[in-house]
């Protein structure tokens, strides 16, 4: 069965003019049964009045205020509407026509570690994000933060980008033993699917000219057959399992620094999308309890996890288990993604070289079927169309072995599913979520190196999606790159690339529909779709305040959208300097 996609799908927006009221405040006034003279209105403890309000329900309505009682929206409508629930006690606050439009929900990033790099790892992203340039660059960094965390204990970086490097290439254990070959060194790449180590790091993990190449991963090597430090996909794995973790101080700090950076964007709910283990979620658990965490957090776990994370208890009402988290490939800019023709550009010359998946179709379908089977939800990394095919193929057998209303099977990032691809999805009733900030910060790239202009053209192609009524989400997977909605939604509308070109055009939606990709369908992707996502009678008071009207401005200004106040629940959890 599909979900119920009748409060998600976008329609044209009603007049400003319009005003409601749901069927929970009808009840509220409706004629007492013995007296027949309408029931007083409850009061409100909180409104905001004078606002253009896009409360993204069924019809994409506007509004001008809304009453909040119990950290629940009363009521939503026209400010005299809504007058009526102000009380003696209530709290009024005018927005002097600003716009307020649902919380942002968060449909995939790494809420944890998102703040780890720049404040416990050196930071060796290039720009737009960055100001890695080049390998010298990232030496001087790397020396750094030697110099800060002694000599004892390893270096670690995060963020490089060999395409935007000068050299062109991956850093490697001879560029890293430059700073010190006796102290273990480990850098992971933008992408997250590969690394770089030294050789003291080589030597500690046991890695030698010998060492096979563990399953779903690579471990290059030079023309001698020695390891070059490169480790692709879970060969990354062999050396990162034995660096020291951060301190639980270190890892608070970062789940702490990471809240107050997401509501400061707009963010009401949060994922951690990696496989969250029984240690993590009690720690988001623990800063939630106190008061330093101020948004929800929905974590995934992994498949050797699922149980283990299941048996935790959860006490402060904002950390919640989702899904169960797997891949199919790796990364398309890493030549790790899955493809189904070959490379643009060939990899080492191979010009059949189309990358490779974590596991065979059927392996993946078995790890899937147990997934489902359990009842749990499933979602799946797959970048490469080869892979999404896997997938795909992974999720029918699973609803033809046991099948299940409802599963809202998962596709994370999608980024090269083709027309084909996407009538399956609808048939399987399954959930596409696109990182569609690979428009921006990888468009360039994809189109002139790694898929070439044809495929690149319709990455992400959430228009396909809108068109066939899927309800899709988009996400930024940050820290790959930064937690910024309105860039999210901003290259979503324009597909702008770094260099200002448009990224096939056709796959462009509405800022309306953008919108509803970071929020309702977002919340409909975890099965929170009746609590949160709208601004809607009933449902918590997620809410958040802009600096412009998004419906309004130049599309190529949604990117420069401020917050000025995000609210969880009634309650202000940021609020810009004024």
């Amino acid at each position: 069965m599909h979900p119920d996609t009748s409060l998600l799908q976008p329609s044209r927006p009603s007049e400003r003019s319009r005003n409601y009221l749901g069927l929970a405040l009808l009840a509220s006034i409706a004629l007492t049964a013995c007296a027949g003279k309408e029931a007083a209105k409850p009061e409100a403890q909180l409104v905001y009045t004078n606002a253009n309000i896009l409360t993204v329900d069924q019809s994409n309505a506007q509004a001008e205020a809304v009453a909040i009682r119990d950290g629940k929206i009363l009521a939503v409508g026209g400010a005299k509407d809504i007058a009526g629930f102000i009380g003696a006690n209530t709290k009024v606050v005018d927005l002097q026509g600003k716009t307020m439009i649902p919380g942002i929900y968060d449909a995939h990033s790494h809420f944890a570690v998102a703040k780890l790099t720049g404040t416990f790892v050196a930071d060796l992203n290039s720009p737009p994000i960055g100001t890695v340039r080049n390998i010298g660059d990232i030496v001087t960094l790397l020396k750094a933060q030697q110099a800060k965390v002694g000599a004892k204990e390893w270096v670690s970086g995060s963020g490089y980008d060999d395409t935007l490097l000068a050299e062109k290439r991956h850093p490697t254990r001879a560029d890293l033993d430059q700073i010190s070959a006796t102290q273990p060194i480990f850098l992971t790449h933008v992408s997250g699917h590969l690394a770089v180590a030294n050789s003291a790091a080589l030597a500690l993990a046991g890695i030698t000219a010998s060492t096979p190449n563990p399953e779903g991963g690579v471990i290059r090597k030079n023309a001698k057959g020695e390891p070059d430090g490169v480790l692709e996909e879970t060969a990354l794995y062999l050396v990162a399992k034995i660096r020291p973790a951060l301190t639980d101080a270190q890892q608070r700090e970062g789940i702490r620094l990471a809240g107050q950076w997401y509501a400061s964007h707009g963010v009401t709910t949060a994922n951690h999308g990696a496989a969250t283990t029984p240690t993590l979620l009690k720690m988001l658990d623990e800063t939630a309890l106190a008061g330093k965490l101020p948004i929800r957090v929905v974590t995934w776990s992994g498949f050797d996890t699922m149980d283990a994370v299941d048996k935790v208890k959860l006490s402060s009402g904002k950390i919640k288990v989702g899904g169960v988290k797997e891949f199919s490939d790796g990364s398309i800019q890493g030549y790790t993604g899955y493809l189904g023709e070959h490379y643009h550009t060939p990899f080492h010359g191979d010009t059949h070289y189309r990358g490779f998946p974590r596991f065979t179709r059927e392996d993946l379908a078995a790890r899937v079927l147990k997934v489902h089977e359990s009842g749990r939800q499933i979602m799946i990394h797959a970048n490469g169309d080869a892979a999404i095919d896997d997938v795909l193929y992974a999720y029918r057998k699973a609803q033809e072995a046991s099948p299940r209303k409802d599963a809202r099977q998962v596709l994370i990032h999608s980024q090269m599913m083709r027309e084909d691809q996407l009538d399956e999805v609808k048939r399987l009733a399954a959930i596409p979520s696109f990182f569609v900030l690979h428009t921006y910060y990888w468009g360039d790239r994809h189109r002139d190196i790694f898929i070439g202009p044809d495929r690149a053209s319709r990455i992400s192609p959430a228009r396909s999606a809108k068109e066939r009524g899927l309800v899709y989400t988009i996400h930024t997977d940050t820290p790959i790159v930064p937690m910024e909605p309105m860039r999210l939604i901003w290259s979503a509308v324009n597909r702008a690339t770094t260099s200002g070109v448009v990224l096939g055009a056709e796959q462009r939606i509405p800022v309306a529909d953008a919108l509803r990709a970071t929020t309702i369908n977002a919340a409909c992707q975890n099965f929170e779709e009746k609590e949160r996502g709208s601004i809607e009678v009933g449902k918590y008071a997620d809410m958040v305040v802009l600096s412009d009207n998004l419906a309004k401005v130049d599309p190529m200004a949604i990117k420069d959208i401020k917050v000025l106040e995000t609210i969880v629940e009634g309650q202000s959890v940021y609020r810009a300097a004024r």
